[in-house]
């Protein structure tokens, strides 16, 4: 069988959609999603296997300008790293915006040296098309710049012609996973970041990012798995905003982890949660390497 195999990145600012598109192109929910900047903080492969044809997307954290801290620094340079070494990049903006982070994101994607295509996202947002006419005048150029497409990741619209011009890319190359293969990630990865999409729904303001999970206990039985998850906050007055009042918040993450992981595993989930403090952990790059973030 002569098959085809290339990978495919997945750029752009925080929160313009990256996460959800890459849930839209394979089917499955591996992505977190939130309306909040920086849900996404690891380099994540969506695999999509169809006929001769395996796709590899790599959803990226989001490029930003600001945040010195060292966990900002390293979702950066993870970023960064992941569009380089691929054979296309989709270039996510969102309709009708362009800021600082989007100019920044763009230098990098321009860098990268590699075919890339300039995805507008969230059309679903504009009541009137016409009024994408002067955003889309206005969008830069470059060499390697292919096409501009126009999508909304959320309803699913234009996202079976950007897969199309995804697959134009692909070389004649032996597949790297194998076909029922979804993602590298392993299960307690993704077990870890079922526990923190619900944390980062519910919780407000800035606490998100001052908190991870850790997977500490994952045992596997025939149709049940047990999980045990920390939650580590940074502060021991955050402690008690995770837990909630009469540990009504904690429960309510638990509930919605559980629901969340069973339809991904596919069996009953056991799970339990723990919040523990560890001070300083987002700007120390030691704490980072310990709970998992590296650079690729």
């Amino acid at each position: 069988m002569n098959t085809r195999c290339g990978t495919a990145a997945i750029a752009g600012r925080p929160n313009v959609g990256k996460s959800t598109l890459l849930n839209r192109l394979i089917g499955q929910k591996l992505s977190i999603t939130a309306h909040k900047p920086q849900t996404t903080r690891h380099s994540i492969l969506g695999i999509h296997t169809e006929g001769n044809d395996q796709i590899v997307y790599v959803d990226t954290p989001g490029i930003h300008v600001k945040g010195k801290s060292a966990l900002n620094q390293v979702l950066n340079r993870t970023a960064s790293a992941s569009l380089f070494d691929v054979d296309v990049i989709l270039f996510l903006v969102q309709a009708r915006v362009w800021t600082e982070d989007d100019a920044r994101a763009w230098e990098l994607v321009c860098r990268a040296d590699v075919p890339f295509y300039i995805v507008v996202n969230k059309i679903d947002k504009v009541t009137k098309k016409a009024q994408l006419l002067p955003f889309l005048a206005e969008l830069p150029q470059h060499e390697n710049l292919k096409d501009v497409l126009i999508i909304s990741a959320k309803n699913g619209s234009g996202v079976d012609a950007l897969s199309d011009k995804v697959r134009k890319h692909l070389p004649q190359a032996p597949w790297m996973f194998d076909e029922d293969d979804l993602t590298d990630r392993s299960s307690k990865f993704l077990a870890a970041e079922a526990v923190r999409e619900p944390l980062t729904r519910l919780l407000t303001d800035e606490l998100p990012y001052s908190l991870t999970v850790e997977i500490e206990q994952f045992s596997e039985t025939p149709g049940l798995y047990r999980i045990g998850a920390v939650i580590w906050v940074e502060k021991q007055s955050q402690k008690g905003i995770v837990i909630g009042k009469g540990g009504s918040r904690l429960k309510e993450v638990g509930t919605r982890a559980r629901e969340s992981l069973q339809s991904l595993f596919g069996v009953k989930v056991h799970l339990e949660l723990w919040v523990r403090v560890k001070e300083g952990w987002a700007d120390d790059e030691r704490a980072l390497r310990s709970l998992g973030f590296d650079d690729q």
